[in-house]
Parts: structure tokens; C-alpha cells; sequence
């Protein structure tokens, strides 16, 4: 280990072969704190390259919160134990603060002297949810987008939000509809009022009735006490209900009632309810359709159908698949506390041409599939699902000619240039981290001087 506080001469040493395979940052100080290694995940994580980062202190790298009142090599050097953890925040060159954990573990030479340092960080994992977020510069959390149809959806949610109107969303299953009805909620003045949910398709008509309007103590057997339903959970806030081109025509009469009157009856009930409910529909079938084959009704289509947004399919927004891909490998990395850096060109290339007809969903299961399979790294073709992979990625490629790498540095260029070369204006625009551009332009070799 001596080899990491010692000038270089050229050659890496085994240790440091195998620290710069290691899937966290890693770096070696001397006994002044001057680095002597840099490995690629610490590049990767701070947005420093290594031949920047040997030779400097370690406090102008990283530019910790603690450097000055914990450093964590000043305590690994005066503790008795051989390494010491702690947590701190870095500041990256362009502003970014990182929250990591970071562990520095002594380096002793023959004698038994301290010689140095060999230092690990990794980003926190963030455990609490992100709220969903739209701001007029179209940075989304839970909606990740640069489809220009969902862009300009996006754009009338804060009008249709602003209104008590009921609203249908249309859409294939998996296309995100839940997140947009979550979303209008949100932006909605009953945003701190209940968001409640029902599958219409996931219950018996029986069944389905009771919950949505619930029942008083004694309407059937076991009805051993009153029972409220969805509509009074969701009282002063939204009811989301989805598939409802499921329900059974009885029970779209009374959810007719409600919409029209605001009031509903409990089983067993003798008095009538007062509702002061948002109503938001989903469907994944066109309900004109059902209208004309006379199992939905039209008087109730036209009540739900005051403002409808129609969600496309995946295969429709594959330009979306890059920033979905990056968003997903993100949020699994913090849930599952992994480290896993990306995916070969050769997975990217399947992915972007898959059909999808799971849409979002499908994908967020095939990421999840990977992250079972891998537990550091990047992400390979042997990874994916079986049912994923072609005979030949190479056949495949035939079909779509512009490669996933080519796409993606055609983008990012353009819009560098828009943007006027700004990295954060641009990571802001991809809705991604601005060590993650950092890190794509660097594999796509996009330089402003080129």
C-alpha cells in the first residue's frame, strides 16, 4: 500500500488497479494530504478528473463542509482505531453540494508509522420521497420528460389544476396516468386535502359500491359497524378514479349523482351525504367506444369528460427513454444503496428499441430486474430479462440506423449550444445531475473546442 503516497512513476500498481474497479470513490493522500490517487468513481462523483485532482490537497478537491472542524484524516491520525466514518458535504466545480459518507482508513508503513491515507466516499442514499415539482423551466422530479407532447400536456396542468372541473385521462396501461392525476392535485387549492385512489377493476361490483360510498352499521351481515367510503376519505380533496370504463352501468348511475348533485347515499343509510369532491377519471380504452356498444353511458362520459388528457405510449416518446433510463438507475442506486454506473452501448441500443406495451412501468421493471442481477458496475446485455433479448442486436439495429451514442451527443450538443455551453442551464433542461452530464460528455467526447 505504500505504493498510493509515493511519487508515480508511470505504472499503476496492483492496489491501485484494483481500487479504480472499486464501485465508490476512492483516494490516497500522503501524510500532508496531497493526493496521490484518484480512481474513476471519485471523477465520476465529484466532476474532477484525476490528473486535476494529484498533487493538490485533498481540502481544495473536495472542498468538504467538514474539512475545517472534522476532517476526517485529522481524526483517522489521532485515533487509535485504524479508520474513522463520518458524514459531510462536497461542493462540486460547478456549485453542486453532494451529501457522502465518508471513511478514511490510516496507511502504516513497516515500522508501524503513519504514512498517509486511503480515503472512501460514496453519495448518502436519499431515503424520503421527492415531491412532485413543475416549474415554468420544465425541471420535473416525478415526471421526466422532453417529449414535446407531454411538454405541451404539462403546460395546461397548472390552469386545469387552478379549476374544480373534473377531468379524464386516457392513456395505455403503465403511461404514468396516477402521476398526472397526483400531479393536478398537487397544484390544485386541495393540495393539502386527501389525494384518494381506487382501481374500479380491482373489486366486484358488490364490493366496489360499498367502498366508493361506504355503509352504515347493520346494511348486511358483518356490518358490524359504520364504514366511511372512498368519497368521504377523499372529502375537500380528489378521488382518482382509475379504469373506471369498468364499472358496471348501475353503479355509473350513482357515480352520475354525485357528479351532478355532490351527494352520495352509504348502504344502509337513511340520510343523504353532502360531497365537496374533486373527481379524476382514468381509462385505458376509449369510452366513446363502449358508449356506441352500450356499456358505458353517454350522460356520464360527457360529465367526466369536461377536460381529457390523452397520455401516448412509450413507443411514441422514445426520446424520453434516456432521461427515464437515467432517472430510474438513480432512484434504484438510492433505494437499494448500489453503485451502479450505467449500462453498455449494447443494452442501451435494446432498450431504446423495445416496444414497450407495459409503457413506463415495463421499464422501471426491466431496471429493476437489472439491479437484481448486478450489483455493481454497469449494467450488461446478460443482465436484461430473457424475453428481452434479440437474436441479434445487430438486426436490430438495422431498423433504427442512428445509434443510441450517436443520439445522445447530437442532443447534448445542441443543446450545450443553445444554452451557450452552460452545463447547469443544460442538466437542468434533462431533468439530470450535473455530474452525470459532466460524466456523458466526457464518454461522448463533446468539447466546446471541438
Amino acid at each position: 500500500m505504500n505504493n498510493f503516497v509515493t511519487a508515480k512513476t508511470g505504472k499503476h500498481s496492483q492496489a491501485e488497479l484494483i481500487l479504480d474497479q472499486m464501485a465508490e470513490g476512492v483516494f490516497a493522500v500522503d501524510i500532508n494530504h496531497i493526493i496521490t490517487h484518484f480512481n474513476p468513481y471519485a471523477e465520476t462523483i465529484t466532476s474532477i478528473p484525476s490528473e486535476k485532482a494529484q498533487g493538490r490537497k485533498c481540502s481544495e478537491v473536495l472542498k468538504l463542509d467538514i474539512c475545517e472542524t472534522g476532517c476526517p484524516l485529522r481524526q483517522s491520525y489521532s485515533s487509535e482505531e485504524s479508520f474513522f466514518s463520518t458524514e459531510g458535504t462536497l461542493l462540486t466545480p460547478e456549485g453542486e453540494s453532494i451529501a457522502i459518507i465518508i471513511r478514511s482508513t490510516k496507511i502504516r508503513d513497516k515500522k508501524g508509522k503513519t504514512v498517509g491515507s486511503v480515503v472512501t466516499f460514496r453519495k448518502a442514499p436519499v431515503t424520503e420521497s421527492i415531491p412532485v415539482e413543475i416549474r415554468t423551466d420544465k425541471s420535473r422530479h416525478d415526471l421526466i420528460t422532453r417529449n414535446k407532447r407531454i411538454l405541451q400536456i404539462l403546460d395546461t396542468l397548472p390552469n386545469i389544476a387552478e379549476s374544480n372541473c373534473t377531468v379524464l385521462i386516457e392513456g395505455p396501461t403503465g403511461s404514468g396516468k396516477e402521476v398526472f392525476a397526483r400531479t393536478i392535485h398537487n397544484l390544485s387549492p386541495r393540495l393539502h386535502k386527501p389525494f384518494i385512489a381506487i382501481n374500479c377493476a380491482a373489486l366486484p361490483e358488490s364490493l366496489l359500491e360499498s367502498e366508493l360510498f361506504g355503509y352504515k352499521k347493520g346494511a348486511f351481515t358483518d356490518a358490524r359497524k359504520d364504514k366511511p367510503g372512498r368519497f368521504a376519505r377523499a372529502e375537500k380533496g380528489t378521488l382518482f378514479l382509475d379504469e373506471v370504463d369498468s364499472l358496471s352501468l348501475s353503479t355509473q348511475v350513482k357515480l352520475l349523482r354525485v357528479i351532478q348533485e355532490r351527494e352520495y347515499e352509504p348502504l344502509g343509510a337513511i340520510t343523504i351525504e353532502k360531497a365537496n369532491v374533486r373527481i379524476i377519471a382514468a381509462t385505458k380504452t376509449h369510452l366513446v367506444d363502449m358508449i356506441a356498444d352500450g356499456s358505458f353511458r353517454d350522460d356520464l362520459y360527457y360529465r367526466l369528460n369536461v377536460v381529457r388528457i390523452e397520455l401516448p405510449a412509450l413507443h411514441e416518446r422514445r426520446d424520453d427513454i434516456p432521461l427515464l433510463l437515467d432517472h430510474l438507475i438513480t432512484k434504484f442506486n438510492n433505494l437499494k444503496n448500489r453503485a451502479i454506473t450505467g449500462m453498455s452501448q449494447e443494452v442501451k441500443n435494446i432498450l431504446m428499441n423495445h416496444s414497450y406495451p407495459g409503457n413506463i412501468r415495463e421499464l422501471e421493471n426491466i431496471v429493476e430486474h437489472c439491479f437484481v442481477m448486478v450489483k455493481k458496475g454497469q449494467i450488461q446485455k446478460r443482465h436484461l430479462p430473457p424475453e428481452l433479448l434479440p437474436n441479434s442486436s445487430l438486426e436490430l439495429q438495422d431498423h433504427h440506423p442512428e445509434s443510441w451514442r450517436a443520439y445522445e451527443k447530437a442532443f447534448i450538443t445542441k443543446l450545450l449550444q443553445k444554452h451557450k455551453w452552460n452545463r447547469q442551464k443544460v442538466a437542468d433542461a434533462m431533468q439530470i445531475h450535473r455530474t452525470t452530464l459532466w460524466r456523458k460528455m466526457k464518454l461522448l467526447q463533446i468539447n466546446p473546442y471541438t
